[in-house]
């Protein structure tokens, strides 16, 4: 079977913060520009952050999850460190030794 790799194309286009929020260009403001206002110019080139239904088809071509402009961080579930893991274990434990 192949190996599962990221989507190279995409890589390039996006920044992905360390909260996992998707930072992208916006669209519109490299053609055409003598039409568009100052204004409007300057609010282009600033980056904007994807919506969460954007993020979502994005993590399946990136292979790892993302989180929108509008999803709290809480809804990235993160793994749990070695420390919190031997917690959960030695509870485990104890919840079995009590049921014995």
């Amino acid at each position: 079977m192949p190996k599962a790799k990221p989507h190279k194309g995409l890589l390039k286009r996006i920044r992905i913060s360390k909260t996992g929020k998707v930072k992208h260009n916006c669209a519109g403001y490299k053609h055409l520009r003598s039409a568009k206002t100052p204004t409007r110019l300057r609010r282009l080139r600033r980056g904007a952050y994807m919506s969460s239904a954007e993020t979502k088809r994005l993590s399946r071509l990136l292979m790892r999850r993302l989180r929108g402009a509008q999803q709290p961080r809480s809804a990235m579930r993160r793994s749990p460190s070695p420390e919190e893991r031997r917690a959960m274990r030695d509870a485990a434990r104890a919840a079995m030794s009590d049921k014995s």
